[in-house]
């Protein structure tokens, strides 16, 4: 089997949590909220299958400008003032890093912010991951109460966006 992106199903969540644990052990976030965040934009959500079962998870959705989810909690819709595409998470397991897996998926989420029409995307860098994250053409933005919304995701936490340009 040939290591590739592929779109998330409901039987790959207990994996995802997984991940998730082993990428964000100060974040914790339960199965109901990946269950919810796919149920939601399954358009976003996307698993790294390998010979090996799953190494990787990707999750993105639409959100509001300047703001983060907080945390492990469910969100009841998209919100209807939503103006970026939000890149909730990327976590690949120590088999699978340094192997240049994110770049296919930064890509897959800035061609879903395209094809939305959302000229942004944007993220919380957490784990001292900004210089990561500016390798992939993200920067810290600096917005009005950001410092109090970040509080929850640790004293590293940057808010991060690209611009997305239109294509042609």
């Amino acid at each position: 089997m040939q290591t590739a992106w592929r779109p998330m199903r409901a039987d790959d969540l207990d994996r995802v949590v997984e991940i998730a644990a082993i990428g964000f052990p100060d974040h914790f976030e339960g199965r109901d909220c990946f269950a919810n965040r796919l149920a939601l934009s399954p358009a976003g959500c996307r698993v790294l299958q390998t010979s090996q079962g799953l190494e990787g998870y990707l999750v993105a959705y639409p959100w509001r400008v300047d703001a983060t989810p907080a945390l492990n909690t469910l969100i009841e819709a998209i919100p209807a003032d939503a103006g970026v595409m939000y890149l909730h998470d990327l976590a690949l397991t120590p088999a699978v890093r340094g192997q240049g897996w994110s770049k296919p998926a930064v890509r897959a989420v800035v061609d879903l912010a395209r094809a939305g029409r959302w000229p942004t995307v944007a993220l919380v860098a957490v784990n001292d991951a900004a210089a990561f994250w500016r390798g992939h053409g993200f920067e810290v933005r600096e917005a009005p109460d950001m410092a109090t919304r970040l509080a929850s995701y640790g004293p590293d936490a940057r808010y991060m966006t690209r611009d997305v340009a239109p294509t042609a």
